[in-house]
């Protein structure tokens, strides 16, 4: 009875080493193939990003959006060649997950327009963080450019949030692309009892002088008769360093560097005339007595 209880064991055992070795396999080989899928996976998502690195119009986060796109792929592929190894047919599988993912696609078909039209924002750059542009009727800077959406912020600090599809669909003015046209600032001088070419030319070199004056365009100063009263005026052209906001207190600088100079007293006081003794002439009763 033990003799056969034994060979009963052993004949299993040998039925069974076969399955358990075959198994053990499969376990070994998915382990494996599980390994060499993620280190694929990462070096392909660094060699896509790494080579979107060096297209000069490509934003960094389209580096990491399609080095993701890469890696999720090859571990879909992994995924699918690890339950090959254990008999699962993948065909129904991938089959299973092409529907699903239509009807996903189907049901966030308008959050997947925005962001299609966020890779073709970021891919093209009609604008970028920080620009001054105009969509539809909201006027601001771009404080953020996302995937789904854009940021704004206008004028008086309220942040306006433009889904991408939008802005993808409608015109976009960009005032930041080309370099608006520096503020000027004229005055007007009468400075009637001074010689104008002098006169000219000392404004000028004030003007010049000036460190909040830009010296790109150059500061000028002509010559100009008021069609009231015909009066002779110095009209003085220059563009502020600092801006249009800062041209009243420019503009009172000069005004004033100007009066000091030329509308001042320029005669110095006439100095006291000397007065020096006279020597007196002797009396003709003094040359008497000399006698």
């Amino acid at each position: 009875m033990l003799d056969q209880d034994a060979q009963h064991l052993v004949t299993d055992a040998r039925l069974l080493l076969p399955l358990l070795v075959s198994n053990v396999l499969h376990v070994l080989a998915a382990i494996a193939i599980l390994i060499a899928g993620f280190w694929v996976a990462g070096r392909a998502q660094a060699l896509v990003a790494r080579s979107l690195s060096k297209a000069p119009h490509v934003d960094p986060m389209l580096q990491g959006f399609f080095g993701n796109i890469v890696r999720y792929f090859v571990l879909t592929i992994t995924v699918l060649a690890v339950l090959s190894q254990f008999g699962i047919q993948t065909a129904s599988l991938v089959t299973v997950i092409g529907a699903a993912g239509l009807a996903i696609g189907l049901a966030l078909q308008g959050t997947l327009s925005h962001l299609a039209a966020g890779v073709m924002l970021l891919v093209f750059r009609p604008f970028r963080v920080g620009h001054h542009v105009q969509i539809g009727g909201a006027d601001g800077t771009v404080k953020d450019l996302s995937l789904f959406w854009t940021e704004i912020v206008t004028a008086d600090a309220v942040q306006v949030i433009i889904p991408n599809g939008s802005v993808w669909g409608q015109q976009v003015r960009n005032f930041s692309i080309y370099p608006q046209p520096v503020a000027s600032t004229q005055i007007r001088f009468r400075l009637p009892d001074a010689d104008p070419t002098s006169a000219r030319q000392r404004i000028e070199q004030i003007v010049k002088d000036s460190p909040k004056v830009l010296d790109t365009p150059a500061p000028t100063v002509l010559l100009d008769r008021n069609a009231t009263d015909n009066v002779l005026e110095y009209v003085v052209t220059f563009a502020p360093a600092d801006g249009a906001g800062q041209a009243a207190a420019v503009k009172s600088e000069i005004i004033q560097a100007v009066h000091e100079a030329l509308e001042s007293p320029r005669s110095a006081p006439r100095r006291a005339a000397s007065i020096e003794p006279v020597p007196m002439r002797p009396s003709s009763s003094a040359n008497a007595q000399a006698r």
